[in-house]
Formats: structure tokens, sequence, C-alpha cells
């Protein structure tokens, strides 16, 4: 039977080219976010082993019944990819706007634990793997980022989520990369990292031998 991987984020970037990675290797992929068009779109493309799933991750009874209906669909959960995030509209330091800095703390950093919440009863049957999605951001100090804050929080979490999960057989990895060719940018980066990248790398964290816990792949660009 075919493994399941649960993406948040999934509509674009980093989320789609990981759907687009794993079922092509083999898995169901069960797909959140909340651009509703291009989320089925790309479900649509894949056929019949692709769930979409519109939602928002900062939104936890939303999120509980998406990991309700992936596994109606699928019959459970291998893996779930808390990847969802977002930057700053304005100033990214202490003189931005509060209601930005809040909606990106909302995602970055509840839509990971909320995430985490409901994918875990799933993922200790099968003994899975959570991913997380940091950033290079989150291992280096950048002058009064509260972006690079957010990711710093993600680390750890990572971290102390790998702890928890040893207990039961699960694993969790943290994805950190450094600039990455999406739209998070308003300008294409096309010498930097690309999408297809950062999904090779999920992809070799949950598809590791369990003999193995990859607690951690850094990304950079190379030029």
């Amino acid at each position: 039977m075919a493994k399941t991987l649960f993406i948040t984020g999934a509509s674009s970037g980093i989320g789609e080219a990981t759907a687009r990675a794993a079922h092509a290797a083999g898995w169901n992929v069960a797909l959140i976010a909340r651009r509703t068009d291009r989320l089925e779109a790309l479900a649509g493309e894949l056929g019949d082993r692709a769930l979409a799933l519109s939602g928002d991750a900062t939104d936890l009874g939303r999120l509980g019944e998406a990991v309700a209906q992936t596994v109606e669909r699928f019959g459970g959960i291998d893996a779930a990819f808390a990847n969802a995030g977002r930057g700053l509209s304005t100033s990214s330091g202490p003189e931005g706007d509060p209601d930005d800095w809040r909606a990106m703390v909302d995602l970055n950093v509840m839509g990971v634990l909320w995430t985490t919440r409901v994918v875990l009863p799933e993922l200790k049957k099968t003994k899975g793997t959570l991913v997380l999605t940091g950033s290079a951001a989150g291992r280096t100090h950048i002058s009064g980022s509260i972006y690079g804050a957010t990711k710093w929080f993600v680390h750890g979490y990572a971290g102390n989520m790998a702890e928890a999960m040893r207990e039961w057989g699960g694993r969790c990895t943290l994805i950190a990369p450094g600039m990455v060719n999406t739209d998070f940018f308003d300008e294409e980066k096309p010498d930097k990292l690309h999408p297809e990248d950062v999904a090779d790398a999920v992809l070799h964290a949950i598809q590791a031998d369990p003999r193995a816990s990859v607690r951690e792949i850094f990304l950079m660009p190379q030029y």
C-alpha cells in the first residue's frame, strides 16, 4: 500500500514541488493551502493519489478536518510536512507593522504547532516522520529580524519534537534552506536554490531507513 504525505502550504513553491516529488516516488499526497484554484489544479494534474484540502494552517479546526479527510481517503498518514509560512510585507524590524507581525507569527509559529497537534496521533500509528520548514535565517542572527526569530522557534521546536517522537519510534526533521527561488520574493532568483532542491531533501528525510533519524538538512545556494 502506498504511503501518505500530508503537506501544508502545498499550492506553490516548496510545497508544490514536494507534492510532485512525493507523488512521483509513489506516495499519496494530501494537499492543504488557502489558494483553492491552484490546489485543485495541482491535485487534478496528479490524479487519484492526490487530495486537495482547501484551508488555512492557522485554523486548528480546519486542520483537524483535513487530517480526518486524509485518513478517510488514504487510510492513514505516514509523514507530514508543516511547510506553510510567510515573511513580512513591511519592515522585518521593530519599526514594522504590528498587524503584519501577528499574521506572520500566527502562520510561522502557531501554524507549525497546530499542524503538529493534529497529525501527531496519526503519525504515532505509523511511526511516521514530521518535517518542518526552517530557514538559514533560523541559524544566524539578522539585525532586528522578526521573521528570523520565528524560524529560530521552528528550529528549536524541531529538536524538541525529535526527542519526543523518538520515544515511540517517530522522527522529526528540520529542513533549513537558504534563499529559494519562489514567489516569496518579488523578483526571480534563478541562481539560488530551486523548490525542487528542497523537495529532494524532504524526500530524503521521509524515506530514510528507519534506523536513521535525519534531524536537520541545511541547504545553501552554491553561488
